[in-house]
């Protein structure tokens, strides 16, 4: 019987390490994520803000 609590004591132990290292490489994962979708959103941004600008000289040329 002790024995048996042992066991199940020690595969709960390495249980919990598990889900802990498994929690850990899931926020580095989601931290990845986030991080590549706010570079998506800058550079979106930017080309949008460039785009802008550049019809708007464009628009202007066309005129004269």
């Amino acid at each position: 019987m002790n024995d048996d609590l042992n066991v199940k004591i020690i595969e709960t132990h390495h249980d919990v390490k598990w889900i802990c290292r498994t929690l850990g490489e899931m926020k580095e994962t989601d931290a990845d994520i986030e991080d590549r979708i706010q570079n998506l959103e800058g550079w979106r941004a930017k080309k949008v803000g460039a785009e802008k600008w550049s019809g708007g000289i464009v628009g202007r040329l066309r005129r004269c």
